[in-house]
Protein backbone atom coordinates (compact mmCIF):
# COMPACT_ATOMS: atom_id res chain seq x y z
CA UNK A 1 0.00 0.00 0.00
CA UNK A 2 1.19 3.49 -0.53
CA UNK A 3 -0.48 6.90 0.17
CA UNK A 4 0.61 9.74 -1.61
CA UNK A 5 -0.38 13.20 -0.58
CA UNK A 6 0.12 14.67 -4.28
CA UNK A 7 1.32 14.30 -7.54
CA UNK A 8 1.67 16.66 -10.00
CA UNK A 9 4.02 17.34 -13.46
CA UNK A 10 6.02 20.71 -12.77
CA UNK A 11 9.56 21.70 -12.61
CA UNK A 12 12.02 21.05 -9.76
CA UNK A 13 12.45 23.72 -8.41
CA UNK A 14 15.73 23.35 -5.95
CA UNK A 15 19.28 21.24 -5.82
CA UNK A 16 21.16 20.13 -8.77
CA UNK A 17 18.04 19.51 -11.13
CA UNK A 18 16.45 22.74 -10.61
CA UNK A 19 14.40 23.84 -13.81
CA UNK A 20 14.05 20.14 -14.98
CA UNK A 21 10.79 19.11 -15.81
CA UNK A 22 9.74 16.39 -13.65
CA UNK A 23 6.74 14.28 -12.10
CA UNK A 24 6.52 14.92 -8.38
CA UNK A 25 5.01 12.04 -5.87
CA UNK A 26 4.54 13.29 -2.69
CA UNK A 27 4.13 10.81 0.30
CA UNK A 28 2.43 10.96 3.63
CA UNK A 29 4.11 10.81 6.23
CA UNK A 30 7.18 11.63 8.34
CA UNK A 31 9.47 9.66 10.83
CA UNK A 32 10.50 13.71 12.60
CA UNK A 33 7.05 15.42 12.60
CA UNK A 34 3.63 14.46 12.62
CA UNK A 35 2.30 16.84 10.43
CA UNK A 36 0.04 18.64 13.06
CA UNK A 37 0.94 22.31 14.41
CA UNK A 38 0.13 20.90 17.88
CA UNK A 39 3.25 18.82 17.85
CA UNK A 40 5.57 21.43 16.19
CA UNK A 41 7.35 22.30 19.06
CA UNK A 42 8.24 19.00 20.42
CA UNK A 43 8.86 17.40 17.02
CA UNK A 44 12.81 16.49 15.48
CA UNK A 45 11.71 18.76 12.66
CA UNK A 46 10.40 22.04 13.58
CA UNK A 47 10.86 24.22 10.48
CA UNK A 48 8.73 22.10 7.87
CA UNK A 49 6.81 24.07 5.25
CA UNK A 50 5.19 21.04 3.64
CA UNK A 51 1.20 19.55 4.10
CA UNK A 52 2.03 15.29 4.42
CA UNK A 53 -1.32 13.86 6.25
CA UNK A 54 -3.45 12.43 4.43
CA UNK A 55 -4.57 11.86 0.33
CA UNK A 56 -6.44 14.47 -0.18
CA UNK A 57 -4.13 16.83 -2.25
CA UNK A 58 -3.95 17.19 -5.98
CA UNK A 59 -4.11 13.70 -8.04
CA UNK A 60 -3.39 12.17 -4.32
CA UNK A 61 -4.71 8.21 -3.26
CA UNK A 62 -3.93 5.40 -1.83
CA UNK A 63 -2.24 2.50 -4.41
CA UNK A 64 -2.57 -1.06 -3.36
CA UNK A 65 0.14 -1.72 -5.69
CA UNK A 66 3.48 -0.53 -7.45
CA UNK A 67 2.43 -1.37 -10.91
CA UNK A 68 -0.91 1.15 -10.39
CA UNK A 69 0.99 3.93 -9.07
CA UNK A 70 3.88 3.77 -11.50
CA UNK A 71 0.98 4.10 -14.09
CA UNK A 72 -0.82 6.75 -12.49
CA UNK A 73 2.40 8.69 -12.63
CA UNK A 74 3.46 8.01 -15.95
CA UNK A 75 0.18 9.71 -16.69
CA UNK A 76 1.10 12.90 -15.42
CA UNK A 77 4.18 12.93 -18.01
CA UNK A 78 3.19 15.33 -21.41
CA UNK A 79 2.33 12.35 -24.00
CA UNK A 80 4.37 14.84 -26.55
CA UNK A 81 7.91 15.56 -24.88
CA UNK A 82 9.72 14.39 -27.56
CA UNK A 83 12.06 12.21 -26.00
CA UNK A 84 12.90 13.99 -23.09
CA UNK A 85 14.10 11.89 -20.57
CA UNK A 86 11.02 10.87 -17.96
CA UNK A 87 11.66 12.14 -14.18
CA UNK A 88 9.98 11.03 -11.28
CA UNK A 89 10.70 12.89 -7.85
CA UNK A 90 9.73 11.22 -4.82
CA UNK A 91 9.51 13.31 -1.53
CA UNK A 92 7.46 13.72 1.48
CA UNK A 93 7.04 13.89 4.46
CA UNK A 94 9.69 11.53 4.79
CA UNK A 95 9.50 9.34 1.34
CA UNK A 96 11.27 6.24 2.10
CA UNK A 97 9.28 5.35 4.11
CA UNK A 98 6.63 4.26 1.26
CA UNK A 99 9.84 3.74 -1.87
CA UNK A 100 10.86 0.53 -2.30
CA UNK A 101 12.23 -2.08 -4.55
CA UNK A 102 8.82 -2.82 -6.30
CA UNK A 103 8.22 0.99 -6.86
CA UNK A 104 11.70 1.46 -8.34
CA UNK A 105 11.30 -1.23 -10.81
CA UNK A 106 8.17 -0.28 -11.69
CA UNK A 107 9.42 3.57 -12.80
CA UNK A 108 11.93 2.09 -14.41
CA UNK A 109 10.27 -0.36 -16.35
CA UNK A 110 8.17 2.86 -17.16
CA UNK A 111 11.74 4.79 -18.65
CA UNK A 112 11.63 6.98 -15.68
CA UNK A 113 15.28 8.34 -14.07
CA UNK A 114 14.34 8.54 -10.28
CA UNK A 115 15.14 11.01 -7.82
CA UNK A 116 14.37 10.79 -3.95
CA UNK A 117 14.35 14.27 -1.28
CA UNK A 118 15.02 12.75 1.97
CA UNK A 119 15.88 13.90 5.27
CA UNK A 120 18.49 11.22 5.28
CA UNK A 121 17.80 9.38 8.73
CA UNK A 122 16.64 6.12 6.51
CA UNK A 123 18.81 3.93 4.32
CA UNK A 124 17.77 4.35 0.14
CA UNK A 125 16.70 1.26 -1.59
CA UNK A 126 19.45 0.38 -4.40
CA UNK A 127 18.70 1.64 -8.06
CA UNK A 128 17.49 5.06 -7.43
CA UNK A 129 18.97 7.45 -9.60
CA UNK A 130 19.57 10.71 -8.04
CA UNK A 131 19.45 10.90 -4.08
CA UNK A 132 19.34 14.53 -2.57
CA UNK A 133 20.00 14.24 1.56
CA UNK A 134 18.74 17.20 3.37
CA UNK A 135 19.49 16.84 6.96
CA UNK A 136 17.16 18.44 9.53
CA UNK A 137 18.47 19.20 13.02
CA UNK A 138 21.23 17.28 14.73
CA UNK A 139 19.17 13.76 13.63
CA UNK A 140 21.96 11.16 12.62
CA UNK A 141 22.31 10.87 8.92
CA UNK A 142 22.32 7.30 8.11
CA UNK A 143 22.28 7.75 3.97
CA UNK A 144 25.07 9.56 4.52
CA UNK A 145 25.80 9.34 0.88
CA UNK A 146 24.23 10.29 -2.70
CA UNK A 147 24.24 12.82 -5.92
CA UNK A 148 23.17 16.21 -3.29
CA UNK A 149 23.46 17.11 0.38
CA UNK A 150 21.25 20.38 0.16
CA UNK A 151 21.09 22.11 3.69
CA UNK A 152 18.12 24.67 5.12
CA UNK A 153 20.61 27.33 6.69
CA UNK A 154 20.58 28.17 9.56
CA UNK A 155 19.36 25.60 11.79
CA UNK A 156 20.34 26.13 15.07
CA UNK A 157 22.89 24.01 16.51
CA UNK A 158 23.92 22.75 13.02
CA UNK A 159 27.71 23.58 11.20
CA UNK A 160 27.38 22.95 7.57
CA UNK A 161 31.07 21.64 7.89
CA UNK A 162 30.04 18.93 9.82
CA UNK A 163 28.54 17.30 6.72
CA UNK A 164 31.11 17.70 4.68
CA UNK A 165 33.36 14.19 5.42
CA UNK A 166 30.08 12.69 3.56
CA UNK A 167 30.34 11.37 0.25
CA UNK A 168 27.93 13.47 -2.12
CA UNK A 169 28.59 15.24 -5.23
CA UNK A 170 27.54 18.38 -4.32
CA UNK A 171 26.92 20.14 -1.01
CA UNK A 172 24.20 23.07 -1.42
CA UNK A 173 23.12 25.75 1.25
CA UNK A 174 19.55 26.60 0.81
CA UNK A 175 18.18 29.81 2.91
CA UNK A 176 15.76 29.62 5.04
CA UNK A 177 11.97 29.93 5.23
CA UNK A 178 11.61 32.75 7.81
CA UNK A 179 7.61 31.85 8.24
CA UNK A 180 8.52 28.30 9.41
CA UNK A 181 12.04 29.31 11.31
CA UNK A 182 12.53 28.61 14.80
CA UNK A 183 15.56 31.06 14.45
CA UNK A 184 16.15 34.89 16.08
CA UNK A 185 14.37 37.67 14.50
CA UNK A 186 17.50 39.51 13.56
CA UNK A 187 18.91 36.64 11.75
CA UNK A 188 18.57 37.29 7.48
CA UNK A 189 19.06 33.42 5.69
CA UNK A 190 19.26 34.96 2.30
CA UNK A 191 22.21 36.99 3.46
CA UNK A 192 23.85 34.50 6.14
CA UNK A 193 23.66 31.67 3.32
CA UNK A 194 25.08 33.84 0.70
CA UNK A 195 28.24 34.95 2.69
CA UNK A 196 28.83 31.60 4.32
CA UNK A 197 28.96 30.35 0.43
CA UNK A 198 31.39 32.90 -0.79
CA UNK A 199 33.85 32.04 2.49
CA UNK A 200 33.29 28.22 2.05
CA UNK A 201 33.19 27.85 -1.54
CA UNK A 202 32.92 23.79 -1.50
CA UNK A 203 29.31 25.27 -1.39
CA UNK A 204 26.37 26.32 -3.28
CA UNK A 205 23.35 28.29 -3.07
CA UNK A 206 20.30 26.87 -3.85
CA UNK A 207 17.06 28.88 -3.91
CA UNK A 208 13.58 27.28 -4.26
CA UNK A 209 12.99 28.80 -7.64
CA UNK A 210 9.38 26.96 -8.07
CA UNK A 211 8.52 30.26 -5.77
CA UNK A 212 10.28 33.08 -7.51
CA UNK A 213 8.57 31.69 -10.54
CA UNK A 214 5.01 31.31 -8.78
CA UNK A 215 5.15 27.59 -9.67
CA UNK A 216 3.83 24.27 -7.74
Amino acid sequence: MYSVKEAFYTLQGEGGQAGRASVFCRFTGCNLWSGREQDRQTARCTFCDTDFIGTDGQNGGRFQQADALADYLAALWPSDSSGAKRYVVFTGGEPLLQLDAALIAAMHARNFEIAVETNGTLAAPPGIDWICVSPKGNNPIVQNRGDELKLVYPQAGVDPSDFLTMDFDHFYLQPMDLSYATIASDRHPMKDAVEYCMANPQWRLSLQTHKIAGID
